[in-house]
């Protein structure tokens, strides 16, 4: 399966992530939804937040331009809300995976669908 088809298939073809992309932790975007730009410093931010948190817990998340006061972040899971809506970002071996959620769709609902595919990846070596 192509990292696209992740992100088509899985993430938001699971009819409960609206926005979703793949980057990679050394760098650049290996996939993601239609119009969802991410620009190179927003990446950089999110991937730097796995390991310090500091700057993320303090200013929020920012991807594609839209900022998410963040919830949670640890070395695994950032979880951020934006009024309704919300991201999901978790970090694999090789990768991070982005989700957007928007109401109806509740945190519940999107994260197990993140979550779940980075439990594969990491199983495979990603």
């Amino acid at each position: 399966m192509s990292w696209q088809e992740y992100v088509d298939k899985n993430l938001v073809g699971s009819g409960r992530i609206a926005k979703a992309a793949i980057l990679g932790l050394q760098g650049g975007v290996w996939s993601k939804s239609p119009g969802f730009e991410i620009s190179p410093k927003e990446q950089k931010d999110i991937v730097d937040g796995f390991t310090n948190a500091d700057n993320i817990q303090a200013s929020g998340i920012r991807a594609a331009q839209e900022k998410y006061l963040t919830l949670r972040a640890d070395g695994r899971s950032i979880y951020g809300k934006k009024g309704a809506d919300g991201i999901v970002l978790v970090k694999t071996k090789q990768a991070v995976l982005v989700g957007v959620y928007e109401a109806p769709t509740q945190a519940g609902e999107a994260t197990p669908i993140v979550e779940g595919l980075a439990d594969y990846l990491i199983g495979v070596g990603y």
